[in-house]
């Protein structure tokens, strides 16, 4: 009865997912994320340190978060308390902070816990709210634990500052095409999938351009190939060619493929439509783009850069549009959140257009990659001190709200010896009409500014 019953559970124990099973081990086995692991670099020598300290790690799905914090853990020899803020709350905030003193041991001595510090791990902390947040500050700076935050979301908008004050955070980076090549030629070289011994080169071509730098997903679709191949009607399949990925994740990857030359020619379309303010086609590549597969949160940073390189100041609620409609597509998801995106990508297509805060843009990052640099002048430099002032620093400044109109006519902000140069030049078309007709009376009153001082 018992060798039965121990058969049963066996056979109806989930299998470890291939993520799992192929997550790294040691620092070395890493695959990615060289800016922060390589030699030198600043994570490597946090591991080398042996010292844990609290930090943040922020970037997109599948690109090493808990791995690294994991790797931690194993590196400094310390106790692992997961919490998922999805899922969580403050009773697994209480518990973490229970467990973490039981180990520390009731003097509070790391002796007390055979010398084995102890580390919290949030995943998706930006889930958490202000006072769970606040919840971690006491225990982080009376050192009961390290914090370990995960988060896709800008830190700096999603954590509590006071608990950012008290962590480093490091970028991490989507992987590259050449570090997700990798990680396949691992998973056959374990032979992790499940009969599988080779791959055709066109389609792990369109394995890593689905996966869009997301190790998680790749290996996510590298389980559903390995589980179609055992069931093949034919026949177990131990090659994967290109023709048969198609057939069997078709649907997923159907009419485009991510990266492809058809991904860039729609994507272009769409932009296209927008800058031509046809709002019909624009909605048509839209929908186009979201039925083959494309990821509404890069739709959404598409609709964003629009925003801002082809309609600008002539119309700047645009740029707002998109960032809220990128936000409700973030509360809401998929299906309901992209009719936000659907409403903006109309709205950019109506809205004047103007490049003229693009074409500033590259025209200044041009002209300083080739200028010298050029010291501030003495008028416009800050002094905090006597030292500074006794200097001459911020002397002759003129205070703008102090001269009439609140402008401070025929100042010069530029270097001294270089001739105002003109990289925004406004368009004649919504608010930047207004805008130029300010610029020009301003300009204006330069001009009679400096020929007064020459008549006097």
């Amino acid at each position: 009865m018992t060798a039965t019953r121990s058969t049963s559970n066996k056979k109806n124990t989930p299998a470890i997912p291939l993520a799992e099973r192929l997550r790294p081990q040691t620092l070395g086995e890493v695959i990615g994320q060289q800016h922060l692991l390589g030699e030198g670099m600043p994570l490597r020598i946090a591991f080398e340190s042996g010292q844990p300290h609290s930090c943040i790690l922020w970037g997109p799905p599948g690109v090493g978060k808990t791995t690294i914090a994991r790797l931690m853990a194993s590196s400094f020899d310390a106790h692992f308390i997961t919490i998922s803020a999805v899922l969580g709350g403050v009773k697994e905030i209480r518990e973490a902070v229970e467990q973490a003193t039981i180990w520390r041991g009731q003097s509070g001595d790391l002796a007390d816990a055979g010398g084995k510090p102890t580390i919290v791990f949030v995943d998706e902390v930006h889930r958490f709210n202000k006072s769970q947040q606040d919840a971690f500050l006491p225990h982080v700076e009376s050192g009961l634990f390290t914090f370990i935050g995960a988060t896709t979301e800008n830190p700096s908008f999603e954590v509590n500052s006071a608990l950012l004050s008290r962590a480093a955070v490091y970028v991490l980076q989507p992987l590259s095409e050449d570090d997700l090549r990798k990680i396949v030629a691992v998973a056959l070289e374990r032979k992790a999938l499940q009969g599988i011994e080779s791959m055709e080169a066109a389609a792990i071509d369109r394995l890593v351009a689905y996966a869009d730098g997301d190790a998680r997903r790749l290996l996510n679709t590298l389980e559903s190939l390995a589980v179609a191949a055992g069931n093949e009607k034919s026949g177990p399949i131990t090659e994967v060619t290109d023709a048969w990925l198609m057939k069997v994740l078709g649907e997923r990857m159907r009419r485009y493929d991510k990266g492809g030359e058809q991904f860039y020619d729609t994507i272009s379309a769409l932009h296209k439509s927008v800058r031509g303010s046809d709002p019909d086609a624009a909605l048509y590549w839209f929908m186009r783009m979201l039925d083959g597969g494309a990821e509404p949160k890069y739709m959404a940073r598409r609709l964003i850069r629009m925003a801002s390189e082809d309609i600008g100041l002539a119309d700047p609620r645009a740029l707002r549009m998109a960032l809220d409609a990128a936000e409700v597509y973030e509360r809401l998801g998929s299906p309901e959140g992209e009719l936000a995106l659907a409403q903006c990508v109309l709205y950019l297509a109506i809205a004047p257009k103007s490049n003229a805060a693009y074409v500033a843009f590259n025209e200044i990052k041009a002209f300083i990659k080739n200028d010298g640099t050029r010291p501030v002048p003495m008028h416009l430099r800050n002094a905090p001190t006597k030292l500074m002032k006794s200097l001459d620093y911020g002397k002759n400044y003129r205070y703008a709200h102090n001269e009439e109109d609140g402008f401070a006519a025929g100042e010069n902000y530029f270097p001294e010896g270089m001739q105002a140069p003109e990289f925004y030049r406004p368009v004649n078309r919504g608010l930047e009409i207004r805008i130029a007709d300010k610029l020009n009376e301003l300009k204006q009153k330069n001009r009679d500014k400096q020929s007064g001082s020459k008549g006097d």
